[in-house]
């Protein structure tokens, strides 16, 4: 996310049971507070992706859980100048991938910043329509990681991470009220950080944004659902037949 706006395999299998089993998305991963499994949306299948804020803050036994969950990739969307040292260690099973979201530096960036910067989904559209590669390029790192669960974070897990979420679910035949409803809720489950770096109710500061161009974040997201045509967004812009098959296999089967 940009700056907020005003700005082994047995412990897998049995935590993917139990999502199975309760329909509880959320994951208690201490130190965090915005995680949860993308599995049950759609024909997306538990274990498989994970969506979360930076995990920077994660205490010991927080990687813990994330290794006992069956993570073994984590892909970070953002750019190396925002990342910040771990507070624990991770484990050295592991493996970190960058690669940075926000096409920092290019003219679609200085005009998005000065509109919402880049931390509503007022942007999505034109981010797909003209700097799609970041995007496909992410969802190649969900789609090539190594057996495991794959978690997937920007700064707080909302807009960055909600743009790539939205793509993997539309892939996976999630309807649009359940892409949406996931993406509403990392305003509350953030509302604390927020509140600690001094910033105003981001629910309203960026409905207020949207409101001022006309629309609303439920119907923007709709928008962008709506005019995505899967996975022809994909593979028009560069994942391999290949890698499709691969990510068609880690999300839903």
């Amino acid at each position: 996310m940009a700056a907020p706006t005003g700005r082994t395999s047995q412990p897998c299998m049995e935590v993917t049971r139990l999502v199975e089993v309760t329909g509880d998305r959320e994951l208690s991963w201490d130190g965090c507070v915005n995680v949860r499994d993308l599995g049950g949306l759609g024909q997306a299948r538990p274990g498989a992706v994970v969506r979360m804020e930076a995990p920077t803050r994660l205490s010991e036994a927080g990687w813990a859980a994330v290794w006992a969950y069956g993570v073994r990739t984590v892909v970070d969307l953002r750019h190396a100048d925002e990342c910040e040292p771990d507070r624990a260690p991770r484990p050295a099973g592991i493996t970190t991938v960058r690669v940075p979201l926000d096409p920092a530096g290019t003219p679609f960036y200085e005009h998005w910043s000065k509109i919402d910067n880049l931390a509503s989904p007022l942007y999505y559209p034109a981010m797909l329509a003209e700097h799609p590669e970041p995007v496909v390029g992410a969802v190649r790192a969900i789609a090539s990681a190594a057996p495991g669960c794959v978690v997937f974070h920007c700064a707080g897990g909302k807009d960055r991470t909600g743009l790539v979420a939205l793509v993997l679910l539309t892939l996976a035949g999630a309807a649009p009220e359940e892409i949406i409803a996931d993406y509403l809720l990392t305003y509350d489950r953030m509302r604390q950080r927020y509140d600690e770096l001094g910033a105003r109710d981001q629910l309203a500061a960026v409905s207020e944004i949207l409101a001022s161009h006309g629309t609303t974040i439920e119907a923007s997201l709709s928008s962008t659902i709506a005019s995505l045509t899967m996975p022809d967004l994909l593979v028009g812009n560069g994942l391999s037949d290949t890698e499709l098959a691969a990510l068609h296999t880690r999300l839903t089967t």
